[in-house]
């Protein structure tokens, strides 16, 4: 949250009334009013906060790159060169496109069309612009699904719908590869200023056993954990990280966000379809 900090306590407390509103008309939605309040409630943010640091980050090109290069270390070890790869909320297209040079397909599925020219992506990467609920792909034809810090913006009433899609269009033993922020170091959003509970675009936040609970019910039974950079298969390693959690559970939020910040920053799964 560094760009936020550079901004005056004035500021930082109108974003954070501003958002909180605008999430207040989510939470409150219908799943009918949320198609339509997807495409708007954003553009509405940034039109009332001309001053977020979604529109006045400066991004290089090696930023850019460096922030790929991060995600595909996540995604890199389940890609295969007959894989086909969905990615949930591609934004800009650009891991997207960095991951078609290793897969046979991309398929992109987001609410827009983000990407700055469709012109310049690969033959094999495909966009499908859907309304946030009925996605028109087939049943167990995706090896791998992935996402990144999308899951905690989904309104609470879609968690189980969402994974309810990537069960469906995953093959039978097709990994769901994903990274939202953990609950123990949140809020992760401009809540954080102001209070410690999730009152803006950050609907929930998870540990990884609340997680891997929600997945078991969805048809994902096995769960790696990420650590080292990279899955661990093991036993040893997912129930080191349950532990610490555990451990860490009763300890006051303030205190304990502090302890986890480097342990236990996000929750980086890939998870297995049954």
């Amino acid at each position: 949250m560094a760009a936020e900090t550079q901004r005056t306590l004035e500021r930082l407390r109108h974003h954070y009334e501003v958002e909180k509103e605008l999430a207040g008309r989510l939470r409150k939605s219908t799943r009918e009013e949320r198609v339509s309040l997807f495409a708007t409630l954003y553009g509405e943010l940034f039109e009332r906060v001309p001053d977020h640091p979604r529109l006045t980050r400066r991004v290089t090109p090696e930023d850019s790159r460096r922030k790929v290069a991060a995600q595909m270390r996540i995604l890199a070890p389940f890609l295969k060169a007959d894989s086909v790869l969905l990615e949930f909320a591609p934004g800009d297209g650009r891991l997207a496109a960095a991951a078609a040079a290793k897969v046979k397909k991309v398929i992109g599925v987001d609410i827009s069309d983000q990407r700055e020219s469709a012109d310049e992506s690969p033959a094999n990467l495909e966009l499908v612009v859907y309304d946030g609920y009925n996605l028109d792909v087939p049943d167990r034809s995706v090896d791998v699904c992935f996402s990144y810090q999308f899951l905690e913006h989904l309104h609470p009433d879609d968690i189980s719908p969402h994974f309810e899609t990537a069960r469906r269009v995953l093959k039978s033993g097709g990994v769901y590869v994903f990274d939202t922020p953990h609950r123990y170091t949140g809020p992760h959003d401009i809540s954080a200023f102001f209070t410690d509970e999730l009152e803006c675009f950050h609907f929930q936040e998870w540990t990884h056993r609340e997680m891997r609970k929600l997945l078991k019910k969805h048809g994902f039974s096995t769960t790696w954990v990420f650590r080292f950079g990279k899955p661990q298969r093991g036993f040893l390693m997912n129930a080191l990280v349950d532990g610490l959690e555990l451990l860490m559970s009763p300890v006051p939020h303030k205190i304990r966000r502090r302890l986890c910040y480097r342990l236990l920053p996000a929750v980086t799964l890939a998870a297995v379809a049954d």
